[in-house]
């Protein structure tokens, strides 16, 4: 139980693949200009994560070690296009926002990461697990850095003006620019925390 948790942990705080890791950095970037956007493909992730992981774990002894690497990215793909289908049946107009960056996920470094140091070398639970804290740590920081760039971008949050003509939004921060500037702010902010708590727990 506590083994579960600290998986649990990782990817939620210690290891968030965003913040920590600084894997995923163009969609991270690209993506997060509104919140819908941001948690859209944070989730959109985070199945393929767990899906692909307990897949991978599965069969972990049956893939060739010469393979293994190709055999990831075939798993990968294939539940790459499986949401990219369903998105574009169900949710056309978010599947057109993300655009290419949908399929990229194949590619993404987060899930391949996975795959090669976790998935296959532990059980279908711990690497579903694993999936699902990997993906809700990329999904939390995705919609925190797409809150804080539509709000300040575009005064709005989900689409919903806040303030009015009153404050005028810094358009920047909706601009290439501004994802790095509001990513390196949280970058910060995020490690900082982490190593407090590591430090009161010592």
């Amino acid at each position: 139980m506590k083994k579960d948790k600290s998986i649990f942990l990782n990817g939620l705080l210690y290891e968030n693949p965003t913040f920590v890791q600084l894997l995923g950095m163009c969609p991270t970037l690209a993506v997060t200009t509104t919140l819908k956007n941001g948690l859209g493909m944070g989730l959109s992730a985070t199945v393929v994560l767990i899906m692909s992981n307990m897949l991978i774990s599965l069969l972990r002894k049956i893939i060739p070690e010469k393979v293994r690497i190709a055999a990831y990215i075939v798993i990968i793909a294939t539940f790459v296009t499986i949401v990219q289908m369903l998105l574009n049946a169900y949710v056309p107009s978010l599947y057109s926002s993300l655009g290419i960056f949908i399929p990229l996920i194949v590619v993404n470094c987060i899930i391949l990461a996975r795959a090669e140091a976790f998935a296959s070398k532990n059980s279908v639970g711990k690497s579903a697990l694993d999936g699902l804290s990997m993906g809700l740590g990329f999904t939390c920081a995705l919609c925190i850095i797409s809150a804080v760039r539509e709000f300040i971008g575009s005064g709005s949050v989900w689409g919903i003006k806040l303030y009015g003509s009153v404050i005028k939004p810094v358009a920047i921060i909706g601009m290439p620019p501004g994802g790095f500037i509001v990513l390196g702010i949280l970058i910060a902010s995020i490690n900082a925390i982490v190593a407090k708590r590591k430090g009161g727990n010592e």
